[in-house]
């Protein structure tokens, strides 16, 4: 049902002018697996059949209730399906954020899982300006409901997308972010590799692993278990702002719903081993 096309860019984002928000603009969404890239507009994504309103309880960006014209992902992924069926689903964002999303989580309908939608923002109606930003959340953003049945990571609510990839899962694309083999299988450093995955790998690259490009590398030159003391860190990770501030700081804190307090040992278990697996420079 697509057609190819060349990549024209994406138009950037409406923006604020003295605190009112601005007519959203169409934009462009790439599909890319790789070998195949097509894209679709706001137009054409908004004229599809199964498109429809979307009532989200607890926007993940808005934090609060949202409605939304969308349509379900798992028929967007049917439409352009991935050649490699243990694919993930990498969700790049405008500002260097990049979710890896588990292909079978991105595609799941039945009413037991969550369900995942692809939110389009109409240029006649813009979304109002995301809490501490001068931007909606808009062209594109991929909102869930239901997310506690599947244990959707925060990172996942990935908004301003400009492009859905199918790419390899993140231990076969990246090695030199796996933990030693030799570890048991019930280190907590194995348990924080997944949460690192899932929540900080959208924004923070590790040893070069990753594609996103909104934080620093979290292990080189130096891990954050090096120069923080660890209660500092917990700290640091549950509420960025109680510890150190700066103008431009898009961190935010992570709450024990998002990641419990047995993830966020495994997690710093994770930093400390990536730690002393540093690749020499």
């Amino acid at each position: 049902m697509f057609a190819n096309h060349a990549w024209r860019g994406l138009l950037p984002a409406a923006c604020l002018l003295l605190g009112l928000a601005s007519a959203a603009t169409a934009a462009n969404l790439t599909l890319d697996d790789g070998t195949r890239r097509v894209e679709l507009d706001t137009a054409a994504l908004l004229a599809r059949p199964d498109r429809a309103e979307v009532a989200i309880e607890r926007d993940n960006a808005y934090r609060g209730p949202m409605r939304y014209q969308a349509v379900p992902l798992s028929a967007l992924l049917q439409d352009f399906p991935a050649t490699d069926p243990e694919a993930t689903l990498e969700a790049a964002a405008t500002d260097g954020f990049a979710a890896q999303i588990p292909l079978a989580t991105a595609r799941a309908t039945g009413p037991g899982a969550a369900r995942a939608w692809l939110a389009i923002e109409p240029p006649e109606a813009a979304w109002p300006s995301l809490p501490g930003k001068p931007v909606s959340a808009g062209p594109f953003y991929i909102v869930w409901e239901r997310p506690a049945l599947s244990g959707v990571s925060p990172e996942y609510w990935a908004y301003q997308v400009a492009a859905l990839r199918y790419v390899a899962s993140p231990a076969r694309r990246w090695p030199q972010m796996v933990v030693d083999a030799a570890l048991p299988a019930d280190h907590p450093a194995r348990l924080g590799q997944g949460v690192y995955t899932a929540v900080c790998l959208s924004c923070h690259r590790i040893n070069g692993a990753g594609s996103a490009d909104m934080g620093p590398d979290l292990n080189r030159p130096m891990s954050p278990v090096e120069y923080f003391q660890p209660q500092a860190l917990r700290r640091y990770i549950r509420n960025p702002s109680s510890v150190r501030t700066w103008p431009d700081q898009k961190m935010p804190g992570f709450s024990v719903e998002q990641i419990s307090e047995a993830q966020l040992d495994g997690l710093i278990a994770y930093l400390e081993h990536m730690a002393a697996r540093r690749p020499a420079p």
